[in-house]
């Protein structure tokens, strides 16, 4: 590397340090006064749990019939609260008697922050889903015909919880919580009309649970809902669908909520990065509709954002419910519903051991399936990540030591077609005094210069494409490596040499005065890109201003993968090593020299004199 580019790369170093300075400088963070959070007014909250209940009942929904607006949660926030706790080996499952469902789940086996060398304090509380909901799972939002106050009574089981209400019109509403393994729970719910009188219950929305950041350091990119409508899943990710940025500068007005379905909703899944809150009714009853709201969390205190520029600002929580529609209950019947609730991590071997139902949509919930671009990619992510926990169970490597060894293989294999596309480069470097010399000798006339030109790289075995060929060949490869990295709960925690979470940057230190994570990884990327640039010879026919733009065009990757995962950017140092390494095993090989053969320039007509 010349001096030019060390320059250059310590330039750039220092202005991505400096940028959230600067920010700060000129848009300093306000301090909150004690207990201010960012959440919504009491009058606007969809789901305020200090709302009674709503004066008006819903309409039953016929067939056809619009669904209901949302509704609040119908709960006496001034009756005593009771919760009751289930533990098993994998998570604690805490109920609670507002609502009466699962008002959140801990994790056992999965801390809630993975410490770096830059934290001063270091958290082992488990992680944590549903922690900020304001509604319990299968807690139904409507009017007070379903559940009065929304304040059941809670009760032990042999095998979990169970949560039962009788309301003053005679319906009896009894919630059967058992609790499994592999993170999972059995749920029924049943209305008994035990009247003299039919019964007409309402619409009601059931809810699915919080899709929440993992903690303060996330920043909600991956954190939203994702449902299956029998044939293809969507994914609604939250940070996007209710983003305030329009396009470029332009204002955007989120929408209010997010509603998907028509009686096709199979399953839906409240999720982040690694966990999800999976919600599965019976097959034979699919959801009318899925409904996601968006929940302003506490925001961070002023000691937190101001000591750490990765703290989330302004955290977003995503309500998800199930609509059900209406029913009319005789006297002295009853009518029952059966649900499947996964709440764990997103780890494809769990996930995979799990019933047929859910282990049908693994893939879906894994992100490797759907439609389009993503299906396609998805395939080589599945690929990826049962090669890497091959390599981790089967020879004892480190998952760091796994990603090297998968960069290595990808490189044998696609060695031939590189060997191929690095000659043909050289060849056509070789040829481009006699390309110039085509091109003023008939310089007035395009097609010609274009006819010769061919003919000239024909004659010589070289093919323009040939470079990009290899390029987009080791697309797919490279973006199914990205989404497994990014969704693989392998890595988090994961070690490798300095770096404790292969699923985060590699912070060593914050810097001094700025607070700015020093990340080492990314710099020797860095590096080593511009190192892979100054070998790679120009397109031919390219500007040389241009040419120079695009040697240096690899810092931009430096700016966006600052931040970003160790693994990623361990996978791409070491591809980029390998790169440099073929290249100079292809530049001492006498087959180059003797591929391209000597021919004489051909010299352009001596220019007339006016």
């Amino acid at each position: 590397m010349d001096r030019k580019s060390i320059i250059v790369l310590v330039v750039c170093f220092i202005l991505l340090m400096a940028w959230p300075m600067l920010v700060n400088k000129v848009f300093p963070p306000k301090p909150l006064p004690p207990g201010a959070t960012n959440a919504l007014p009491t009058s606007v909250s969809a789901s305020n749990p200090a709302i009674i209940t709503s004066t008006s009942a819903p309409p039953v929904l016929e067939a056809g019939a619009p669904l209901p607006p949302p509704q609040p949660a119908a709960v006496n926030t001034n009756a005593p609260e009771e919760t009751l706790e289930v533990e098993n080996r994998d998570a604690r499952y805490t109920f609670t008697s507002r609502g009466g469902g699962l008002k959140f789940v801990e994790l056992l086996k999965f801390q809630e922050k993975i410490p770096t060398y830059a934290d001063r304090t270091v958290s082992t509380n488990p992680v944590k889903l549903n922690a900020h909901a304001v509604s319990p799972t299968l807690a139904m939002l409507g009017s007070e015909t379903i559940q009065g106050d929304g304040v059941f009574s809670l009760t032990k089981t042999a095998t979990g919880v169970r949560a039962q209400k009788t309301l003053t019109n005679g319906l009896t509403v009894i919630k059967d919580f058992d609790i499994g393994t592999n993170y999972l729970l059995t749920a029924s719910v049943r209305f008994t009309n035990e009247s003299a009188n039919t019964l007409t219950l309402p619409a009601q929305e059931w809810v699915v649970g919080d899709a929440e950041p993992i903690n303060q350091r996330d920043d909600g990119s991956a954190v939203g809902l994702m449902w299956h409508n029998g044939s293809k899943a969507e994914d609604v990710i939250g940070a996007s669908y209710f983003s305030e940025r329009g396009f470029m500068c332009t204002p955007r007005v989120p929408p209010a909520d997010y509603r998907g379905g028509a009686s096709n909703v199979f399953w839906a899944a409240a999720h982040n990065q690694f966990f999800a809150l999976v919600l599965m009714p019976s097959t034979k009853e699919p959801a009318a509709q899925v409904i996601v709201r968006r929940q302003e969390l506490p925001l961070p205190s002023f000691e937190e954002s101001s000591h750490d520029t990765r703290v989330n600002r302004r955290p977003m929580a995503y309500q998800a419910t199930m609509v059900y529609p209406g029913l009319t209950l005789p006297s002295h019947q009853e009518f029952q519903r059966q649900m499947t609730i996964y709440a764990g991590p997103k780890e494809y071997r769990t996930l995979a051991t799990l019933s047929a139902t859910l282990r049908n949509e693994v893939d879906l919930i894994m992100g490797f399936g759907g439609g389009g671009l993503s299906g396609f990619f998805g395939f080589f992510s599945k690929l990826l990540l049962l090669a890497m926990n091959w390599l981790h169970s089967a020879l004892s490597l480190s998952y760091g030591w796994a990603i090297i060894t998968i960069t290595i293989i990808i490189k044998v294999l696609f060695w031939p077609l590189t060997l191929a596309s690095i000659r043909s480069g050289k060849r056509m470097a070789a040829l481009q005094p006699q390309v110039k010399a085509i091109q003023e000798k008939y310089k007035e006339d395009p097609m010609k210069v274009q006819q010769k030109t061919m003919a000239l790289w024909k004659e010589n075995k070289v093919s323009p494409m040939s470079g990009c060929l290899p390029t987009l060949v080791q697309m797919p490869v490279f973006f199914g490596f990205l989404y497994m990295i990014r969704s693989a709960i392998e890595l988090r925690g994961a070690t490798f040499i300095w770096v404790r979470d292969l699923s985060q940057p590699d912070t060593i230190f914050l810097i001094p005065g700025v607070n700015f994570p020093f990340n080492l990884l990314p710099l020797v990327m860095g590096a080593t890109m511009l190192w892979q640039a100054r070998l790679t010879p120009p397109s031919p026919g390219m500007d040389p201003a241009q040419a120079k733009m695009m040697r240096y065009m690899p810092l931009m990757f430096l700016v966006f993968l600052y931040n970003y995962s160790a693994a990623l950017t361990l996978y791409w140092t070491v591809q980029n090593l390998l790169s440099i390494l073929q290249t100079r095993m292809t530049r001492v090989e006498p087959a180059v020299a003797a591929a391209t053969p000597a021919k004489p320039v051909l010299t352009p007509p001596p220019k007339k004199r006016k």
